[in-house]
């Protein structure tokens, strides 16, 4: 995976264990940036990635923030398309009911990768029956 640093002290990802399924990114940021109560805002990286056509990256929360903090990633999860070659940052919104301040090198998600597939459409006049049919939120029970 090619990561390029667009700031000389940007941390690149990296995998805090060895079954880790993503990779910690971190904030790249001059000053500290607070977030109050039920704020949200977008967080650099100072990075740049070149992922692989046929995979996107899935910003994902980190649940010790979420857990200890009550901060996540507001479009979770967000994704990075293959042809994305801009900085990454991360959408972070504070749940918490404290305000919650990110210092520069702060781990503040992570990144999985996952396969995707593009798909063709036609449209239909109709649809195949199906056992669930047009039930939707809850209409499987709970």
């Amino acid at each position: 995976m090619l990561v390029k640093r667009l700031d000389p002290r940007a941390r690149l990802p990296s995998y805090e264990s060895e079954g880790a399924a993503g990779a910690d990114i971190s904030a790249c940021l001059e000053s500290p940036l607070t977030l109050a109560p039920g704020a949200r805002g977008k967080v650099p990286t100072g990075l740049a990635v070149a992922i692989p056509v046929g995979f996107e990256a899935q910003v994902r929360p980190r649940s010790g923030l979420a857990a200890k903090n009550g901060v996540t990633v507001l479009n979770s999860p967000g994704t990075i398309d293959a042809d994305y070659r801009g900085e990454v940052q991360v959408i972070l919104i504070n749940h918490g009911s404290e305000p919650f301040v990110i210092r520069h090198g702060d781990r503040i998600a992570q990144l999985v990768f996952s396969r995707v597939s593009a798909m063709s459409f036609s449209e239909a006049p109709s649809l195949p029956e199906s056992f669930r049919g047009t039930g939707g939120f809850g209409s499987t029970g709970v």
